[in-house]
């Protein structure tokens, strides 16, 4: 169990700091939908600054030959506090039974997706072209993970599957059950393929050398997210489908979100802030050991430390304003759109 960044729909390479100033500017949001004084904010914005710099501090001393640097920086069930601790808990209790009865049903001795509103049967080509794109992503599973066993990822049956986030909202997507382990019913798995989307950032920069580094969008989230997560899924993988980039991935039974709703506390919030500067700070310095991409070629920490000797201060400082910032913009931002719906400038009235 592992407290992690996940969603890697929008990963792209960049400079260090554009996931620092989003984190800053989102915290400062919260803050202010939780009517935290603004000092109060500052403090927040400082203390995740801190965090992430002191854990890019520590990468920066393991000896990335060292068959544990990976593991520096995990926030796992012996070391979380606070709500990330209890979403840990939380996803410790789960099980692939209750993910699986409520996608799926047993008939004739066997699973099969259940046909609902989210989930619908697929016709005879457009199965065909499922299957042929789950053998092709078998092949994109890395050897160190793939599982050595007659029976797993054998297909026992596909669905056209909606219902996923915002990022992924009209775009075609698939749900694959296979086997698992074993013949028992219980182990089941079900993958997730979602089209990948073009990720906003690659609009506004120039990227034609990394956008020439990848085969397809499906393929740019999966090498993204090896480099940036340590211990990724080990099912995850790419496929397509008429030329267009699909991720692959499992549909866990334990993955939980950290639910914000409930922090109010001070005190929480600070706990949370801390953890979630480490673990920027360890998507930025550690891969998966399955990671081969080349695209950036130096140790992060080291250019991280290099670039902001000396202006620690100056750098934490520069952060908090712009969260206070953006997140002022953005309110504004929002006050104009639910006045433009009102009054029906958008072309929608409000009922």
């Amino acid at each position: 169990m592992i407290f992690d960044v996940n969603d890697f729909d929008e990963a792209y390479l960049g400079h260090f700091t554009w996931d620092l100033q989003r984190f800053v500017a989102s915290l400062a949001l919260v803050g202010w939908q939780k009517a935290l004084p603004e000092e109060s904010v500052r403090a927040l914005i400082g203390r995740f600054v801190r965090s992430y710099l002191a854990q890019v501090d520590h990468y920066a001393t393991i000896d990335t030959d060292d068959a544990e640097y990976d593991q520096h920086g995990a926030i796992t069930l012996d070391n979380a506090e606070g709500p990330v601790l209890s979403a840990l808990v939380a996803a410790r209790m789960h099980r692939r039974s209750e993910l699986l009865d409520s996608m799926t049903v047993i008939k004739d001795g066997a699973r099969r997706f259940v046909e609902d509103s989210s989930a619908s049967r697929l016709s005879r080509t457009s199965r065909t072209k499922v299957v042929d794109a789950f053998r092709g992503y078998l092949e994109t599973i890395p050897e160190s993970k793939r599982f050595d066993h007659s029976l797993f990822y054998e297909l026992r049956d596909v669905c056209s599957k909606s219902g996923f986030g915002i990022g992924s909202a009209g775009l075609p997507a698939y749900n694959v059950l296979v086997e698992g382990y074993t013949q028992a019913l219980e182990n089941d798995v079900v993958l997730s393929m979602k089209q990948a989307n073009v990720p906003a950032l690659s609009r506004f920069v120039d990227s034609q050398e990394i956008d020439d580094y990848f085969d397809h969008e499906g393929h740019r989230t999966v090498v993204s997210q090896r480099a940036l997560q340590v211990h990724t899924d080990p099912l995850l993988g790419y496929t397509s489908i008429d030329g267009v980039g699909y991720v692959v991935a499992e549909v866990s039974p334990y993955e939980v979100d950290l639910d914000w709703s409930n922090l109010s506390e001070p005190s929480d919030i600070r706990t949370v802030v801390d953890q979630l500067g480490r673990a920027t700070a360890k998507i930025h310095c550690a891969s998966d050991e399955d990671s081969e991409q080349d695209l950036v070629d130096f140790q992060v920490e080291t250019v991280i430390r290099s670039s902001l000797a000396g202006r620690r201060r100056e750098f934490t400082e520069w952060l908090t304003e712009f969260g206070l910032s953006y997140a002022a913009t953005v309110r504004a931002d929002h006050a104009l759109f639910v006045e433009a719906f009102r009054s029906g400038a958008l072309g929608v009235k409000a009922t």
